[in-house]
């Protein structure tokens, strides 16, 4: 195509985008924002030959339609469809599988060193956003960068938005140059008049070089990056397709590390979403598919956990002074913007930086606070040795509130919580639950507010509470299970949100002659010892189930208790989730493809006793 033509192709790519996002579901407002960049990109370079990586990943629905995948674009995010971010599986266009933010930079720069080793001069392109510049991997990155002078283009761009609007110095940073005058080619139109002045040219240059040099962090865009080792270039339009083109042909051409800030608009060309790019970063299906609910199951309500979540920080700050809210870029997706408008003293928004948001944390509590962490169970992974080194090993009272633990959905396979319970629970001093409906959950997090001798974290879905509750939700202990139902064959210790499919996973059984106890644990550190040995030791048949990976998960707590108190010989099933990346799609279809519904736990208990189940 000419490159006359890219605006047309730009206005059909935006077309066709919005209506398959909004008909699926997806990331809308931040693809919206990129059209004319991955146009650009494609058609300055051949990335079959070179390299591209793209930050998060999210923001890659136009790349896909470019690169050989426009008759599967409908399937995005749908079961066995799409993903919805970058994915090597899909297409050798997608060199990585991506979905958490930082990470390009220094992927990218591998390559770029790889290239540089291999005697080849691929070019190697990361497009990063303004928010995930900010992040601690990224700039590790870019100092690295600096030094190794490698040949890479780091695009930024700058949309002053993450999910939510960007936060800290950089974004303030960054905010600065998008309203400064543009500095490009500046420098070098008044060098060129200065040597033309006769005898005091040469000397009047050094003397600008000097001044420039002392007041460039006032005056100069980009200087921050110019002081890493960076060649800095704009800031310039991200929606001129002319200007990409002529600024990418111009930089393919040069060597070293290039940083090119561009601007754009997250939801460019549609109205309702450059208006408002947080509610359209994710937007729902326009039509809801009717789900199949297997009749047995419990039945869910409208609300969710993230929203139980959101309503009872704030009753809990309404009512302690200490509590304050601590999100990493997420206050929208965790629940706490609204605990943000209320408390906004008592409100933390730490940018794209789990790291230093539970280190953070970890110093509120040591000063008396009550710090609650809310931050997406694959997200908290990168916090790690923070949990250990600044929370456990201090032994500050941080609360842990891991949203999207288990089965994410649409997400797939980089968000997947399924790593959580067996990361919380070897870390000494830790206390790890999970709530089984709304009003436990709420209770959860009134003790965790009142117990300071340790850290605690609470595990929760991303979903829908249960409609119906079972149980007396009295106040119990730490430690302490529930028996819900009592059976004389067996015991499912049921966790979380795997305590209703258990429950209905019983009654399918009643009906085939096996009778089953179900223990909603609670706890997977510490376990309910006494309860589970006392049901472990009368009954032949020991089921844990769980919707997290089985390996290091609750099913191992209890089976290494079972094991440590000399309890064997006994049938015994570990359900939850298993041992690879999980696929994307519906929620409640990925729990019955992985036997973690009513029948597929029922079926897995018969098939232990060696019986088939008739459907």
């Amino acid at each position: 195509m000419s490159v006359d033509d890219l605006p047309r192709l730009a206005a059909e790519i935006r077309s066709f985008v919005t209506e398959v996002t909004t008909r699926n579901g997806g990331h809308l407002a931040s693809n919206l924002g990129v059209v004319e960049l991955t146009i650009a990109l494609h058609f300055v370079f051949d990335f079959l030959e070179d390299r591209l990586v793209w930050d998060v990943g999210h923001q890659c629905y136009a790349h896909k339609i470019l690169t050989d995948r426009k008759e599967r674009f409908a399937t995005i995010r749908q079961f066995q469809g799409l993903s919805g971010y970058q994915n090597k599986k899909e297409s050798p266009y997608d060199l990585v599988t991506t979905g958490h933010a930082g990470a390009a930079t220094s992927v990218a720069l591998g390559m770029a060193c790889a290239s540089s080793l291999q005697g080849a001069r691929k070019q190697v392109v990361a497009v990063v956003g303004d928010a995930g510049i900010a992040t601690g991997m990224a700039f590790e990155a870019l100092n690295h960068a600096g030094v190794l002078g490698k040949d890479l283009l780091v695009i930024l761009n700058d949309n002053e938005m993450s999910i939510s609007r960007s936060v800290g110095a950089m974004s303030s940073y960054l905010t600065r140059i998008r309203t400064a005058p543009l500095f490009t080619g500046a420098k070098e139109s008044v060098m060129h008049l200065v040597n033309r002045i006769p005898v005091i040219g040469p000397r009047m240059e050094k003397t600008l070089d000097h001044m420039a040099g002392t007041a460039k962090a006032a005056l100069l865009p980009g200087w921050i990056f110019q002081e890493l080792g960076l060649n800095y270039y704009g800031p310039i339009d991200g929606h001129d397709v002319h200007q990409l083109v002529r600024t990418l042909t111009d930089l393919r051409k040069l060597e070293g590390v290039r940083l090119l800030h561009v601007l754009t608009n997250k939801g460019q060309g549609h109205p309702s979403a450059q208006q408002n790019p947080r509610k359209f970063h994710g937007v729902s299906p326009s039509v809801k598919q009717i789900e199949e609910l297997e009749p047995e199951a419990m039945p869910l309500g409208s609300r969710t956990y993230t929203e139980v979540f959101g309503e009872t920080a704030i009753k809990l700050a309404e009512r302690d002074r200490r509590v304050v809210a601590i999100t990493a870029a997420m206050p929208d997706g965790t629940g706490l913007h609204a605990f943000g408008e209320r408390f906004p003293d008592r409100f933390f928004d730490t940018g794209i930086a789990e790291p230093h948001a539970v280190g953070f944390a970890s110093g509120l509590g040591a000063a008396g606070m009550r710090p609650i962490a809310a931050i997406y169970s694959t997200f908290l992974h990168r916090a790690f040795d923070q949990i250990w080194h600044d929370v456990c090993l201090q032994n500050h009272p941080v609360i842990f509130a891991i949203d999207r633990a288990g089965v994410v959905g649409e997400d797939g396979e980089s968000h997947s919580g399924f790593l959580d319970i067996a990361y919380t629970r070897i870390m000494p001093r830790m206390v790890v639950m999970a709530p089984k409906d709304a009003t436990e959950f709420r209770m959860m997090l009134e003790m965790a507010v009142e117990h300071t001798e340790s850290p605690i974290a609470v595990r929760y879905p991303r979903g829908r509470i249960p409609e119906r509750e079972v149980g007396e939700h009295k106040p119990f202990a730490i430690g302490e299970g529930e028996l819900l139902r009592d059976g004389s064959d067996g015991v499912v210790f049921a966790y979380g949100t795997m305590v209703y499919p258990a429950l209905a996973a019983a009654e399918i059984l009643r009906s085939r002659g096996l009778s089953l106890a179900v223990v909603n644990a609670r706890f997977a550190k510490p376990l309910p010892d006494e309860l589970i040995l006392d049901l472990a030791t009368t009954r032949s048949l020991v089921v844990t189930v769980e919707e997290a990976g089985v390996l290091g998960g609750f099913g191992s707590a209890v089976h290494e208790l079972l094991a440590a108190r000399g309890i064997d010989g006994k049938r015994s099933v570990q359900l939850g989730l298993p041992d690879r990346f999980l696929e994307h799609g519906p929620r409640e279809d990925l729990l019955r493809f992985l036997g973690l519904s009513p029948r597929g736990i029922a079926r897995a208990v018969e098939q232990s006793c060696q019986r088939s189940l008739t459907t």
